[in-house]
């Protein structure tokens, strides 16, 4: 398998993956409030993720230089990142928030866009990850025909998002709740261009490895207020706790870096608006949820954006 399907088929595992954490988020924060979910979702993350780096990474240490983007990285996609988003779906509804994370691909591709253009200007005729691009474009931009064709299929896909999320949709009258999600949006943007630099020394191991443990250690002083407010967990919050730290962190954001390696910010980020299909997808078979046909239409409409984005015509 090439590493372009590798990636391709690592960035749609993960979103499969993202796309239940909607609903096992909705359930686990009713018993722990929004910060000491992360707290103990990354805690088992963590765990996780050492042990991995055992067996796979064991010589590959810690560097100093490595340190403010690490950190950066964690702080904006890890902390910042689910304090928005756990606060802002204890807040307005699944559908709600999937609308306000569809933003997330235009506003990859812009930032990417003006970093790229920084980047070409300081440097020449460059690729915005860094490498000289062959064929005299930019990794942010393509070829013209390329960019507007990515551009056409982002904003089809997010189209398609709001007939997804919303048939159901229904204003919760939290403005709080709105600002939270904007906020998640952002942070996500930060977190993507804060990574993007550290693949040119570093593997994929130690860079989730060390985001995951500078995000864990930035939950801490948000949750120590918050332990008098847990409530009690029964097998189901555990589980939903255990697949949110093991399959939606750890091993989500594993394959969202080995999928960005490949595909590029903006390549990774378009991909995003088929969360909320999945989360569609799997409130009709776990929660009873039916699917209208706008809704099946609206997905069918985000699959073709996504196609139309990353779609390269082969000489």
């Amino acid at each position: 398998m090439s590493s372009k399907n590798k990636a391709l088929s690592s960035i749609i595992i993960c979103v499969i993956i993202w796309g239940f954490s909607f609903i096992s988020t909705k359930i686990t924060v009713q018993v722990f409030p929004p910060m000491s979910l992360g707290l103990l979702r990354f805690a088992v993350a963590l765990i996780v993720m050492f042990i991995i780096k055992i067996k796979f990474a064991p010589g590959e240490k810690l560097r100093v230089r490595d340190i403010p983007l690490l950190s950066a990285a964690g702080l904006t996609g890890v902390t910042l990142y689910f304090f928005f988003e756990n606060n802002g779906v204890f807040l307005v509804s699944a559908s709600e928030a999937s609308i306000a994370i569809s933003s997330i691909p235009a506003l990859i591709m812009i930032a990417d866009f003006i970093s790229g253009k920084i980047a070409r200007n300081a440097h020449g005729r460059e690729r915005a990850d860094g490498a000289p691009a062959a064929d005299g474009t930019s990794a942010a931009g393509g070829t013209h025909a390329a960019g507007v064709r990515q551009w056409f299929g982002c904003f089809i896909s997010i189209a398609g998002v709001w007939l997804v999320a919303g048939v159901s949709f229904a204003v919760s009258g939290s403005i709080l709740g709105y600002v939270y999600m904007t906020g998640a949006a952002l942070s996500w943007v930060a977190y993507s261009l804060l990574t993007r630099p550290l693949f040119k020394n570093c593997s994929r191991i130690y860079i989730v490895f060390w985001q995951t443990a500078a995000g864990f250690i930035c939950f801490i002083p948000f949750s120590i207020h918050e332990i008098p407010l847990w409530g009690k967990a029964d097998a189901q919050v555990i589980i939903h706790l255990l697949f949110l730290g093991i399959l939606c962190s750890a091993v989500g954001y594993w394959l969202y870096a080995r999928a960005m390696e490949n595909l590029g910010v903006s390549g990774c980020g378009i991909f995003l608006n088929l969360v909320p299909v999945i989360t569609a997808i799997a409130g009709f078979f776990m929660l009873g949820d039916r699917l209208s046909s706008l809704q099946i239409l609206g997905a069918a409409l985000v699959i073709s954006g996504v196609y139309l984005a990353i779609w390269k015509k082969k000489t």
